[in-house]
């Protein structure tokens, strides 16, 4: 998870800096941990404590695949920010460890709660840890989990496990420590894998004998551009793009091999293993490799969605919907198809379109929601909510809206079962196809003006600065390209005169700035040919915007005329630029640059002349 749960960190991660600092940008000088002292197998205690029994039968099923896991798995949730809440307080047995699991404004976890959530219809769960706030690596070098830290992982292990659901943990953000992969340092970079070495080798130690419902995961977003993270290590950033996609490869690699070797039901454990940035296109590059295993197809391919993230994540755009939207979600999901024809199971191991600040739901969750697990039923991944309370509130024990609680009842491993495989996915296709077709039939629907080979139609091209919120970008006029919600105001140029056009986005959410937008006029050059238009004003929700310097009238397909407002990969004036004074000495593809204006209105009133 991103913006929100490293908002949270900041606080704790500030406290425990001070000590962090100490084992990056310097060398192992300040470290006292040495090979008597990194593995678990000679110092850690990892024998159990926990207080809560497991139903667990220890069972593993060497036939089955991890492709037939992700299926078994059904839907999933995460136990969001819970364990994996950062305070870095080792050795304060007073309140360690429930002030960690608390620190982030969750309750502690008790077995009702995942039952609870069982009965919503989530059947596994994924558990983020951070196991370094049970280390004192950073103040005396020794890499041992605290057994009362271990203990309560297990406790919520077995909580899930109580209540039937399959159970991943990982390593997760973890205070940014990830960064020493990157340090310029040598040996700080050495000390990162043998901690993370450690690490594993003690949490493989404590499950070794549970059964293949648990699942171990390499990590969360760490592995990729985060090697190089500087939060705590300073002199981070040594790793270009090549070798973080290597590295990613190394860790990914020494995970599994130290799980294998760890004993127990561990050589056939199911291990789902971190794409790069866990970012779908990143993995799905070609760089991005996964590691060998000894074990036959036990290994699945953990990546994140919140796409696109001004809708999924922040307050800005509230509307999705769009064809574009379903094409680029469609698309996406897609694409991780490349996985599991080569045997993979799949799991997404974070999604959801968050709340808006104040708590409510966004317009068109349901939507996003549906097309998502629609996809994960198509393609047969596992689809992992990210949630905080948010949707399951675990103080209430039961969802907090009733539309979602149905729908996720409504794809229940249970509840779809007995339909068969190629059911689920029939019916997930056809209802992507109707989603889509009524996508289209809301774009023409909000269409004054259609398209036409016999007239001349002005419109505003528009593209935000965040690439979020869109109208009709090219010279083909096409009125159902755009942002759900967003209303276009175009107009007929059927000689000369003065013209006023508009974009309205109060209903798809705020527009921040301007990546490109240009004024079109469609068949211009054919049916109004030496036409010249002239930007009298541009207004932004009402007021004049001054622009910087003086738009110009060309063409760059012979076809559509158009004045550039800001197109900033034009690096000179065009031959057939003209104005109505014949002046372009102050010409400019540039006039409009809105820099961090946000608006919810744009409005551009100009005149045409004619030869």
């Amino acid at each position: 998870m991103k913006l929100r749960k490293l908002a949270a960190a900041v606080l704790a991660a500030v406290i425990a800096g001070s000590v962090m600092l100490t084992s990056c940008g310097s060398g192992s000088s300040s470290s006292k941990a040495d090979s008597s002292n990194t593995s678990a197998e000679s110092s850690g205690d990892t024998s159990s404590g926990a207080d809560i029994p497991s139903n667990d039968d220890g069972s593993v099923n060497a036939e089955l695949t991890s492709l037939e896991l992700a299926d078994l798995m059904g839907n999933g949730i995460n136990l969001g920010n819970t364990m994996e809440a950062y305070t870095h307080r080792y050795g304060n047995d007073d309140v360690f460890p429930d002030d960690s699991e608390t620190a982030w404004g969750q309750p502690i976890t008790t077995q009702e709660m995942l039952d609870g959530m069982k009965a919503a219809g989530f059947d596994s769960i994924r558990i983020p840890v951070a196991w370094t706030n049970a280390m004192s690596y950073f103040e005396d070098g020794d890499y041992t989990i605290a057994p009362a830290y271990l203990d309560r992982v297990e406790e919520i292990v077995n909580y899930a496990l109580n209540a039937d659901m399959y159970v991943i943990i990982n390593d997760h953000w973890d205070g940014s420590w990830w960064g020493m992969f990157g340090s310029k340092t040598p040996e700080t970079a050495e000390k990162a894998m043998e901690m993370y070495t450690s690490m594993w080798e003690q949490i493989a130690k404590r499950f070794k004998d549970y059964s293949d419902k648990l699942i171990f995961e390499s990590a969360n977003e760490e592995l990729g551009d985060r090697l190089n993270d500087t939060d705590i290590c300073k002199d981070s950033g040594a790793l270009n793009k090549k070798e973080c996609y290597e590295k990613t490869t190394e860790i990914n690699q020494k995970f599994v091999d130290t799980i294998r070797a760890s004993g127990g039901n561990n050589a056939q454990r199911f291990l789902l293993i971190a794409g790069y940035n866990t970012d779908i296109t990143l993995t799905c590059d070609s760089k991005y490799v996964m590691p060998t295993d000894t074990a036959k197809d036990k290994l699945l391919i953990s990546v994140h969605y919140y796409t696109p993230w001004d809708y999924c994540g922040t307050d800005s755009v509230t509307h999705w919907g769009s064809v574009q939207d379903f094409d680029e979600q469609n698309s996406l999901l897609a694409s991780m198809k490349k996985f599991t024809d080569e045997g993979y199971g799949v799991v997404i191991g974070e999604y959801g379109v968050l709340p808006l600040s104040g708590g409510v739901y966004k317009d068109d969750i349901e939507r996003w929601t549906n097309n998502f697990l629609d996809n994960c039923d198509l393609y047969g991944y596992c689809p992992m909510l990210w949630d905080c309370s948010d949707f399951f509130v675990r103080r209430e024990l039961k969802m907090k809206d009733e539309s979602l609680a149905k729908l996720y009842l409504d794809r229940s491993y249970a509840a779809q079962k007995d339909l068969g495989e190629d059911k689920i996915k029939e019916n997930a296709q056809a209802e992507m196809d109707a989603e889509y077709a009524a996508a289209q039939e809301r774009a023409n629907e909000g269409v004054s003006i259609p398209a036409a080979d016999d007239k001349a139609i002005a419109w505003i091209m528009y593209q935000s600065s965040d690439y979020n919120i869109s109208y009709s970008v090219g010279d083909t006029y096409d009125p159902t390209a755009k942002t759900d919600g967003l209303i276009a105001n175009n107009v007929i140029i059927d000689g000369a005169g003065q013209y006023s056009v508009s974009l309205d986005f109060s209903d798809c959410g705020i527009a921040k700035g301007v990546a490109f937008s240009a004024l079109g006029v469609s068949n211009g050059e054919k049916l109004l040919p030496g036409m010249i238009i002239t930007i009298d004003e541009v207004l932004i929700d009402g007021e004049k915007f001054e622009l910087s310097g003086t738009p110009y009238t060309s063409t760059d397909d012979g076809k559509c005329t158009r004045v550039n407002l800001y197109n900033a990969w034009i690096n000179s004036i065009p031959d057939d630029a003209r104005t109505a004074d014949g002046d372009l000495s102050d010409a400019t593809p540039t006039a409009m640059d809105l820099g961090s204006t946000v608006m919810s209105k744009l409005e551009i009133k100009f005149t045409v002349t004619l030869p």
